[in-house]
């Protein structure tokens, strides 16, 4: 009697599975060596740095030496070196960079600083400074004001070099709580200046502002008593065509107290008091 094949393909012979499960079968095993092998480096790596680590931490080559600052204008070297002077002789690596910017921040000068680490020891500062447009007057002292509203100063001898129109009416100091006059007249204020600077001869004729009236921006030129209106727009425009006329209004009106310019081609003038004495407007 002929024995009959086995199973599998017509008279093939029986195919061998075996080693394949037993491949099969070593996956998981490698997989958990290299995972035990990492792991190992792992912790070996980690073991060796924390003493690096410390060592960096405490290391004298790494203590600031030097601190560099640019972009300063109107502060000196010494007055930014003063408000970082904590900086000197910490570890690079410790060193409270934000600290130190809020401490350059919190003078009314800067508007923003960055810091940045250059190993081994030194810190590099670089600051934009606010720019004064206008001189806030409040009862008898005047504050340097940006174009935002911020005071960045009381105005003194330190200043004297520095000749800005003069601002009346914008609202107290105390009514503000960063130094910063949030405010319509405040906007106004500086809306002028901005224009005024396209013309810097024109500019410099201003002596002083008034925006009391968020709507109506009144100014004094140096050396002419008369408040000159001008609005809340065109006021570069306005200005000229008051010193245009401003000679034939003197021939009609021997002494005037204010010039209404805010209606185009009609000019309304004002005449002062009978006495002749106008009120003191600086």
């Amino acid at each position: 009697m002929t024995p009959r094949p086995a199973a599998g393909r017509a008279g093939g012979p029986t195919p061998k599975r075996g080693p394949r499960r037993v491949q099969g079968r070593s996956r998981p095993a490698r997989r958990r060596r290299r995972w035990l092998h990492r792991t190992l480096v792992g912790l070996a790596l980690a073991a060796s740095a924390a003493p690096l680590a410390y060592a960096a931490r405490h290391a004298d080559a790494l203590a600031i030496e030097t601190i560099a600052v640019s972009g300063h204008a109107r502060m000196s070297q010494g007055e930014l070196l003063g408000l970082l002077a904590p900086l000197r002789g910490e570890n690079l690596l410790d060193a409270n960079l934000d600290g130190a910017r809020a401490a350059l921040l919190g003078s009314g000068w800067i508007r923003e600083a960055a810091l940045r680490r250059v190993f081994p020891s030194t810190v590099k500062v670089r600051v934009i400074e606010r720019s004064p447009v206008a001189l806030a007057r409040f009862g008898e002292r005047l504050y340097l004001m940006d174009a935002d509203g911020y005071l960045i100063d009381q105005f003194g001898p330190r200043y004297a070099e520095i000749d800005l129109p003069i601002v009346d009416g914008l609202p107290a100091p105390a009514e503000t709580d960063d130094g910063v006059v949030r405010d319509r007249r405040t906007a106004l204020a500086a809306r002028v200046v901005a224009e005024l600077a396209a013309d810097p001869a024109l500019a410099a004729r201003v002596s002083q502002i008034e925006v009391t009236d968020p709507h109506d921006a009144v100014v004094l030129l140096s050396g002419d008593p008369a408040l000159i209106h001008l609005g809340e727009t065109a006021f570069a425009e306005r200005l000229r065509a008051y010193i245009d006329v401003a000679g034939a209004i003197r021939r009609g009106v021997s002494s005037v107290d204010a010039v209404d310019m805010r209606f185009g081609r009609q000019v309304f003038v004002r005449p002062a008091a009978l006495d002749g004495m106008s009120p003191d407007r600086r």
